[in-house]
């Protein structure tokens, strides 16, 4: 039973600090949309997601209006599109339409799904696949996309990281301050059941229909951290801990509501903190409550350490099901106290990776100056992979490289997508290294049975 000070504590969490439910994403199988045509498969794609997606801003809205907090994104992710692609080899876009003219039709925030997974190999339908997301992104409003290339299990595809180097520049180039790439993330280990964008789909082992829920809230921890200022670091794991049971019960209530509502399994919550560009949304400034002068000095990477296990340990107490991501995103332009600490270069893209070793994900909405080589991109993704294959967690990146612009210049991509200072890149090339190809073997503990 609710009690009455626990429904006052809520109320402030949402009005004071910021706390929301993220994202409602069902996810839809599209497996049974496969036809003889591509015509024919996207008239199924859209006809499916349109009968099973109708409902979701409604039932999303009306739960934000029965318990009082708001549910900022109502989405969808489906099958890898590569799969319902691969007979169609040089019509993909033609399937990209429809799941973007669909999302549009049911009033979705985004849609996700337009992926690959090429962690091994990749055939010449998945090549052709990844070849089509610049132009697909240039001519889709609302889709997302991502590929993952490489798993502890099997290693690195470093043919499919030197070909997403050149996706990532040209998705970037054909688009308006190179949003093409902040739809698009790279992905090693990836999950099936991520509610959130750009790297959501519906994975092979999921059911027909699934609801998933991400949680948030940066600024209730901030704001419990505030309020025990002399405490020690084991006290600081407990109140978080406490503080992510708190918001992970609400996620957990919405995620039971929304399932029944919408016909659909029950999925999993997700416990990520995800910020926002608003001032007290932030994981940067939940670190500097611990301790940090700024975001990037020594004891950034301990700092979030800390905060990444307490948010996992108190969320699994308050839900059954955890899964998708878990923990905190960092990324630059989404988060006001990353985007203060790269301006003032105390957090650099090297700190960054460092970080991304001990968090949920990895280098996020990054924005780089728009002449980077591609095969600079290449590098800074293999890195990036190799931490998640060696430590056997979900590593990603979504790197902007942004036409015409420089370091010490601004984008501003509006919205939940926040700004960004152009980050410097490592001017010395890795070029020789990433046209090489082939694959990095996987780790010695990766071969498990």
């Amino acid at each position: 039973m609710i009690k009455t000070n626990e429904i006052i504590e809520t109320i402030n969490m949402v009005e004071k600090e910021h706390f929301d439910i993220r994202t409602i994403t069902m996810g839809i199988s599209l497996f049974g949309c496969i036809k003889d045509t591509v015509k024919d498969t996207a008239n199924a794609v859209y006809d499916l997601i349109c009968r099973r997606g109708q409902n979701i801003v409604k039932v999303a809205n009306d739960l934000s209006v029965e318990y009082g907090v708001p549910v900022v994104n109502k989405r969808v992710s489906v099958t890898p599109a590569s799969f319902l692609t691969a007979k169609f080899i040089g019509e993909e876009l033609e399937i990209a339409l429809a799941l973007d003219k669909a999302a549009k039709e049911i009033g979705i925030d985004f849609i996700g799904g337009y992926s690959a997974l090429v962690h091994k190999s990749m055939t010449k339908a998945e090549e052709s696949f990844i070849n089509s997301i610049p132009e697909v992104l240039s001519k889709t409003e609302r889709l997302c996309s991502s590929v993952n290339v490489g798993s502890t299990r099997a290693g690195i595809n470093m043919d499919a990281v030197r070909l997403i180097g050149e996706i990532v520049k040209k998705s970037a180039d054909i688009t308006v301050d190179g949003l093409g790439a902040a739809k698009f993330v790279v992905f090693c280990n990836a999950v099936e059941d991520n509610p959130f964008m750009a790297g959501a789909f519906h994975g092979v082992g999921e059911g027909d229909c699934t609801i998933n829920v991400g949680v948030s809230g940066p600024g209730v921890v901030q704001h419990a951290l505030k309020a025990i200022p002399n405490a020690s670091i084991t006290e600081l794991a407990e109140v978080v801990k406490k503080t992510a049971f708190k918001i992970t019960r609400v996620g957990n209530l919405v995620l039971d509501e929304a399932s029944k509502r919408l016909n659909a399994e029950r999925g999993i919550v997700d416990l990520s903190l995800a910020p926002t560009p608003v001032i007290g949304d932030s994981v940067g400034h939940i670190l500097e409550e611990m301790g940090l002068e700024e975001v990037g000095c020594h004891g950034t990477t301990a700092c979030l350490a800390l905060l990444n296990d307490a948010v996992k340990k108190g969320g699994v107490m308050a839900c059954s099901n955890v899964g998708g991501l878990s923990g905190a995103f960092i990324p630059v332009s989404e988060d006001i106290g990353m985007i203060n600490a790269a301006d003032s270069g105390s957090l650099t893209l090297s700190k960054l990776e460092a970080m991304t070793a001990v968090c949920s994900v990895g280098i996020d909405m990054v924005a780089i100056p728009g002449d980077t080589p591609a095969s600079t991109i290449s590098a800074l993704i293999a890195d990036e992979m190799a931490i998640g294959m060696v430590n056997n967690k979900t590593t990603a990146v979504r790197i902007i490289p942004v036409p015409g612009k420089t370091v010490g210049e601004y984008v501003e991509f509006g919205g939940l997508l926040g700004r960004a200072p152009i980050m410097p890149v490592h001017n010395k090339s890795a070029e020789k290294f990433i046209s090489r190809g082939g694959r990095i073997p996987a780790p010695i503990h990766g071969n498990k049975n």
